[in-house]
């Protein structure tokens, strides 16, 4: 028996009776869970002595026998790969011939056509073998729902609002995307976590369906919210109003008059102005939530408002788990600080010090809830909407199952297949000569939810090797574009076998993105394509970046955001991603950034579009403080972990590992040598030259930058406890084709003269997400037609993206 099929049938003996329909899976819907396949890969052997005699005589030199530089011993690869490693070192072999990179330049030169008689017939034979084996298995592993996405489908199932994905196993860390499927790793602790998250839901979802709404409004006064002993962390009560100080006590703001009794989403309108506002800038401020003690010190954020000299309402919604708090304070480390003793604020003391700080007039605290209410809550699941409507029969249950198993599977569900799940129902209820209870049948229906809810059918994509159908399209632009199940409109187009027409996956798309899940699509894909979700990875060392705290660093996530969508919206060219000139900025950030005009006077605490003409530096990705952020380790930078992330994720150059007997770099914070004299002798090495030469550039070109996103001319000299001026930043480099720049606009400029390099590597990521399978060699030709046929639209970024969306690519298993 397959080793994936005995792990499924295996757990009803872990899990109970309840998953036991998981047995009755057809088997070629059931996912791949582990194994691993042996390749036959090549549709007839190579024509040997071809390819063996251009070895023989341009790389066996370097690359025969033990000592083989790099490791790679051409005359031991054989003539048909018949391992996935083996397969690998044979599209790198053709990579590099083509490039020109092997044979080395130095060692004999070779024309383009005995290049191309060399690689033409192993790149096709490569492909075809590849195709074959994915019209037999398909070209993506059984892929399942990422916690964000099974959060998100819970939601939308159940009607309920509850964060689900803290409760998950957390997905391991790596330099690719969650949705890859040969990153999902499947356990019985997944499956038992899963079952516990199951059951959270659907204790919410019943929870709520059997009670009254349990929304709220409390008014609060300033009063209410301040202190009521002398020394504490609350707010003062001075003149009317709730006051706290510029300061770093810790917890200092807090409001225990927000305590949740209930955990929940909270949505909080306050009343706010600035005291003691500095000259031309108001005092920005930080809401956060946590129990605001030392023994729990955690806290989350929720979001940061500028406060004025005039009264302004600010709102913000979050989740309190029960018994946390709300903190408000002025969060601008940058401002006048207050010092207070004995780690409590006395009344008085803060304001004597002459600080900047915030009152809060009145506050309104309200108990909601996002998504559907209690009566469409009992509509979507029970298929009433009051429960004095419930009529607790067999036919019923029956109906109701049906409805849901179709909605959690997002297709419908045959009878045979629906069949395990009613008799889940019938067993869960009493004996047959027992009257059928409105308690019973909602004990029993529930059961069958939990039963439906932990089979493959719903964790996982069901998809068959080549097209897939309409349905399985339809899941898949749900969860790319939205992480969420399809809507009735998509399912509808489904039905109607319309989604297999571009032009209607256009239409979709388009319409999808408009949507308020649509909107969070560019949060969703950048977080991981360009890593921003490890934003937080690195705190800066408060010596070198003094003026740099949380507001600014959620500032450059909104900068990158709403650069990023702006691209979408106005399908502009990809060009604009490393040169452009505009960006997004509120007023904290455009201070952060030392930008000064006309252009950056009237910002406020709102993100939105200014013009870089004054300085052309800050326009496009790689100017924006967020992913300068990313690729650093918040002391110091480097052009090796740069350069790797530019060359990867903007340029779609594929960078092998290191080698491990290759030290890494670590900058010399003494300042005695620059980074760049150490990497002169590190590049000295043949082994390392190679790479070096692809991302070097990149990386040289960014370090004007600082690790917090600021821009130097010199490197810092760390002297004891002092930060003095160190060598003179260098950002020019030389390519290996000839190309040089001597600084980081002049790198922008030399690298938008390649769009089509840019939508390439923008539309490999696209599909590495999309469909949860990396970029095999056998898709290279669809994504060079997509590429080529983009220019069309001057590479436009939505244009990119639907192009994806409607390719062969994304449309196969």
């Amino acid at each position: 028996m397959q080793p994936h099929l005995t792990f499924w049938l295996a757990l009803p003996a872990r899990l109970g009776q309840l998953v036991r329909p998981l047995g009755k899976v057809p088997h070629a819907t059931i996912p791949y869970a582990c194994g691993c396949v042996l390749l036959c890969l090549w549709p007839a052997a190579l024509p040997a002595e071809d390819h063996q005699q251009f070895l023989r005589q341009y790389c066996f030199d370097c690359h025969q026998g033990e000592d083989s530089e790099a490791g790679l011993d051409l005359s031991q690869l054989g003539n048909e790969p018949t391992t996935a490693d083996q397969f690998d070192r044979w599209v790198q072999i053709v990579d590099r011939v083509t490039s020109g990179e092997m044979p080395p330049p130095d060692y004999e030169s070779i024309s383009s056509e005995q290049r191309q008689a060399f690689v033409g017939p192993i790149r096709q034979r490569l492909r075809a073998g590849q195709m074959q084996r994915f019209e037999r298995e398909g070209r993506v592993r059984g892929r399942r729902l990422t916690n964000l996405q099974l959060e998100r489908t819970l939601h939308d199932l159940l009607g309920i609002d509850i964060p689900l994905a803290r409760e998950m196993p957390e997905i391991p860390k790596t330099d690719s995307f969650s949705t890859l499927a040969d990153r999902q790793a499947i356990s019985h602790f997944h499956l038992e976590q899963h079952l516990k998250v199951v059951d959270l839901a659907l204790d919410e979802a019943w929870r709520r369906a059997l009670s009254q709404p349990d929304e709220w409004l409390r008014p609060m006064t300033a009063k209410d919210i301040s202190r009521t002993r002398t020394r504490t962390r609350e707010p003062e009560f001075i003149d009317g109003a709730a006051v706290i100080w510029s300061g770093r006590l810790s917890f200092y703001g807090r409001l225990p008059a927000t305590t949740a009794k209930q955990s929940g989403w909270y949505r909080f309108r306050f009343t706010v102005q600035a005291v003691n506002k500095p000259a031309e800038r108001g005092v920005w401020c930080t809401v956060r939530t946590g129990a605001c003690v030392s023994s729990a010190p955690l806290m989350s954020w929720v979001g940061a408002f500028e406060a004025t000299e005039e009264p302004r309402e600010v709102m913000f919604e979050a989740w309190l788990p029960k018994d946390h708090m709300l903190q408000v304070r002025p969060g601008d480390l940058t401002l006048k600080l207050a010092r207070f003793a004995g780690g409590q604020a006395a009344n008085g003391e803060g304001g004597a010090q002459n600080v900047p700080g915030l009152q809060i007039h009145e506050m309104r605290m309200e108990r909601i809830h996002r998504g559907p209410s209690n009566d469409q809550l009992r509509q979507s699941l029970l298929g009433v909407p009051t429960m004095a409507e419930l009529e607790p029969t067999m036919d019923a249950g029956h109906q109701l199952i049906s409805q849901f198993a179709r909605r959690a599977f997002r297709r419908p569900v045959a009878e045979e297949h629906l069949q395990p799940y009613i008799e889940v129902f019938r067993q869960a209820l009493p004996g047959a000569s027992r009257k059928l209870t409105p308690a019973a049948f909602l004990d029993a229906l529930r059961t069958s939810y939990r039963a439906i809810l932990c089979s493959p059918r719903f964790l996982y994509f069901v998809e068959q090797p080549g097209a897939l159908d309409d349905y399985a399209i339809a899941s898949r632009l749900s969860y790319a574009l939205w992480h969420r199940p399809p809507d009735q409109q998509l399912l509808q187009q489904a039905e109607r076998s319309r989604l297999r027409n571009s032009e209607v996956i256009r239409q979709e798309v388009a319409r999808m993105l408009e949507t308020e899940s649509g909107k969070d699509f560019v949060a969703h894909f950048s977080d991981e394509w360009l890593e921003l979700s490890e934003i937080d990875f690195t705190d800066p060392d408060r010596r070198l970046y003094p003026d740099f705290d949380m507001i600014v660093q959620h500032s450059m996530l909104q900068e990158t955001r709403h650069f990023l969508q702006h691209l979408l919206d106005q399908d502009a060219s990809i060009v604009q991603l490393i040169d452009s000139d505009t960006t997004f900025l509120n007023s904290r950030l455009a201070r952060y950034y030392e930008l000064t005009g006309p252009a950056f006077e009237d910002l406020t605490d709102e993100t939105v579009q200014v013009q870089v003409g004054a300085d052309p530096r800050r326009g496009g990705l790689l100017g924006q403080g967020a992913i300068l952020k990313v690729t650093a380790n918040g002391t110091n930078t480097s052009p090796v972990l740069r350069g790797v992330w530019v060359a990867s994720r903007i340029l779609g150059r594929q960078i092998p590992p290191p080698p491990d007997s290759v030290p890494a770099i670590e900058p010399d914070i003494r300042g005695a040598k620059t980074i760049r004299e150490q990497l002169e002798k590190h590049r000295g090495q043949a082994e390392c030259a190679s790479c070096h030469s692809k991302f070097d550039g990149a990386g040289f070109a960014l370090e004007n930058f600082d690790a917090a996103g600021q821009w130097r001319e010199y490197y810092p000299r760390i002297e004891g406890r002092k930060v003095a001026r160190g060598p003179a930043v260098d950002a020019s480099y030389t390519t290996a084709n000839g190309s040089s720049f001597s600084e980081f606009q002049e790198f922008k400029r030399l690298h938008a003269q390649r769009p089509d390099q840019l939508a390439r590597s923008f539309v490999e990521h696209v599909l590495v997400f999309a469909t949860g399978a990396n970029i095999s060699f056998s898709d290279r030709e669809e994504i060079e037609r997509i590429v080529a046929e983009a220019e069309q639209s001057d590479f436009g970024f939505r244009s990119l993206l639907q192009a994806a969306l409607t390719s062969r690519i994304f449309l196969s298993k």
